[in-house]
């Protein structure tokens, strides 16, 4: 994520004489309509604080909308008079929650989904337009939302828990629990034409039937072919609906990407959600030079697809040129349970796994197994045992005075700011690359039953014995 002149980038984002042109103009007005025409009913009888949204209406369905959604009638009013409390608080870990509402995917898996169109970013290092660089990075990091926008929630990753991709693009990517309070996750991507970072950890503020989760992290991609370092600044997502009416994701607000290594930065606005759904999905910014000036135009549909054109300092589109799609949402299954997409059903299949899958990695997850078959009493069972171990090794460690040591990263000396929050950074130690080497070059390595592996992120082995 950011440093500190970054935090508003914004009021920055403008071309030359700081004018913007003509999007920061448009995303201004829906700024103001988006708060504008919020459509909810408030107060509902008994039910203090409740707001609905129905993307989809107007006003006068709100309280219809209030009725819908997943949950039970006895189970909704229950769960309502039990979370009303934390309104306002931030629930990262302070709840346990029905895997009613969960999918079966840990937030590993969540971290490691934005490498589907990494393709993008292989086009961004082979690119020589130093703006059009600009554009593919950008994307890439827009092209991840079709798959946010899913309803479910991961599973909260056990303190040790790994995940590994392979198969996808000539990626190898590892992905490790480092911290449980707060959640942090730590990831590591690469292939021929990028390496990709994240220390992620989020914060979220409970809203009544909303929450916003805050993106406390830093992202960084480096190019391999010109060395080009560049950082994302997502914006805070909200799931609105979360126990009345249906559920739904939103994300508006900005996006940056910047190049820190030539001053070059993206600014995308995602646009906020109207009545009758206007507004949803849109996406418009600009690339912008070191000095400011905007060089291209990027418009389109976070759930469907984006477009460039190259621009004049004002940001009109240049005469001669055309919008030309730059990416568009691969197919996905019909009618899918949990919304997932084709890679997100590779990303819980052993499809991706490597030979030799280390003993914690998420697909192993008893619990997220049961849910992936359906069977939500089982999922429920073992999510507890696996929360209640994870509370039994907390305690040895605590006995015998030790810390919590990664396997695949270090934690450093570096303390990043962003605009919600400063974040601890950890750093790949390089050490998950050579495991892998050893693994793939033995030639006593022998093909097993991935799925017969148990589950073992443990630092003690199991403590609750």
């Amino acid at each position: 994520m950011g440093s500190k002149d970054q935090d508003l980038p914004a009021s920055s984002g403008g071309g030359a004489g700081g004018g913007g042109g003509f999007f920061q103009s448009i995303t201004k007005g829906m700024r103001s309509l988006g708060l504008a025409v919020t459509n909810s009913v408030n107060g509902m009888v008994g039910y203090e604080g409740l707001e609905v949204i129905n993307p989809d209406g107007g006003t006068e369905d709100a309280e219809a909308e209030a009725m819908k959604g997943r949950w039970k009638q006895e189970d909704r009013d229950g769960y309502w008079k039990m979370m009303n409390k934390y309104i306002g608080s931030d629930v990262t870990s302070l709840v346990t929650l029905p895997v009613i509402i969960f999918e079966p995917m840990t937030m590993l898996q969540k971290i490691a989904e934005i490498m589907e169109y990494c393709e993008l970013l292989d086009k961004a290092d082979e690119c020589e337009d130093p703006y059009m660089r600009m554009v593919y990075a950008s994307t890439w990091a827009v092209s991840v939302y079709f798959a946010l926008q899913r309803t479910w929630k991961p599973f909260n990753p056990i303190l040790g828990e790994t995940y590994e991709m392979v198969n996808h693009r000539g990626v190898t990517f590892i992905a490790e629990q480092v911290s449980h309070h707060p959640p942090m996750g730590v990831a590591h991507g690469e292939n021929d034409h990028f390496t990709y970072d994240i220390t992620s950890k989020l914060k979220t503020k409970f809203l009544g039937n909303s929450v916003e989760v805050y993106p406390i992290g830093r992202t960084r991609v480096t190019l391999k072919k010109s060395g080009v370092v560049l950082e994302l600044i997502p914006p805070l997502t909200k799931v609105n609906n979360l126990i009345f009416g249906r559920t739904w994701v939103d994300s508006p607000g900005e996006l940056v990407m910047n190049n820190l290594t030539t001053g070059d930065k993206a600014v995308l606005y995602f646009q906020p959600c109207g009545w009758f759904g206007a507004g949803r999905y849109e996406v418009d910014g600009y690339v912008y030079s070191a000095a400011e000036e905007p060089k291209m135009m990027v418009t389109g549909k976070w759930n469907k697809s984006l477009s460039y054109q190259p621009c004049d300092q004002e940001g009109d589109p240049l005469p001669g040129t055309e919008l030309k799609e730059v990416w568009k949402v691969a197919p996905t299954p019909a009618n899918d349970k949990h919304q997932y997409t084709y890679f997100a059903h590779k990303l819980n299949s052993f499809d991706t796994a490597p030979k030799k899958l280390l003993p914690s990695d998420s697909r192993l997850r008893p619990d997220r197994y049961a849910l992936e078959k359906g069977d939500m009493s089982k999922s429920g069972a073992e999510k507890s045992r696996l929360e209640e171990q994870q509370r039994a090794e907390k305690r040895t460690r605590e006995t015998k005075g030790e810390q919590f040591t990664p396997k695949w990263f270090n934690k450093t000396d570096d303390i990043s700011p962003t605009p919600w929050g400063d974040l601890e950074v950890y750093e790949y130690n390089g050490k998950y690359a050579e495991h892998r080497a050893a693994i793939d070059s033995s030639s006593v390595a022998e093909e097993t039953d991935q799925s017969s592996i148990e589950f073992n992120p443990w630092q003690y082995g199991d403590s609750s014995q």
